[in-house]
């Protein structure tokens, strides 16, 4: 008899793992500390230049956050995160150097793997 229950138990643990792992895999989880808060484009004066960054480790709509906002508090920068595309879109309303864009998303957690220029 107990050993019913014990597979009964290991059952509905291994249910609820499955489930929580399928949520995070198709970026619903809350991998990262999931929530419903969404980050937002930081509004710009002009606009001079923008960067396309390459960035690695992003799962889900916190990890977006965290990426925009990273960039959004670099003076003069604001992001659009793309994550199934895993890239950050940056406009610069100055010049800004590739150096501390990187140095922001990674500090944030992730890995930037590339930065090119892109045309206004």
């Amino acid at each position: 008899m107990i050993n019913y229950i014990i597979i009964a138990i290991l059952v509905v643990v291994l249910y609820f793992a499955l489930r929580s792992g399928a949520n995070h895999f198709r970026g619903q989880g809350g991998c990262c500390g999931g929530s419903t808060y969404k980050a937002h484009p930081k509004k710009l004066k002009t606009v001079i230049g923008k960067k396309t960054v390459t960035v690695e480790g992003m799962s889900c709509q916190n990890c977006v956050n965290r990426v925009m906002e990273a960039v959004n508090s670099i003076d003069g920068a604001s992001a659009v995160v793309k994550l199934k595309k895993g890239v950050a879109v940056v406009s610069l309303e100055h010049p800004i150097s590739d150096e501390i864009i990187k140095n922001a998303i990674e500090n944030a957690g992730y890995k930037v793997t590339g930065i090119q220029e892109k045309a206004a």
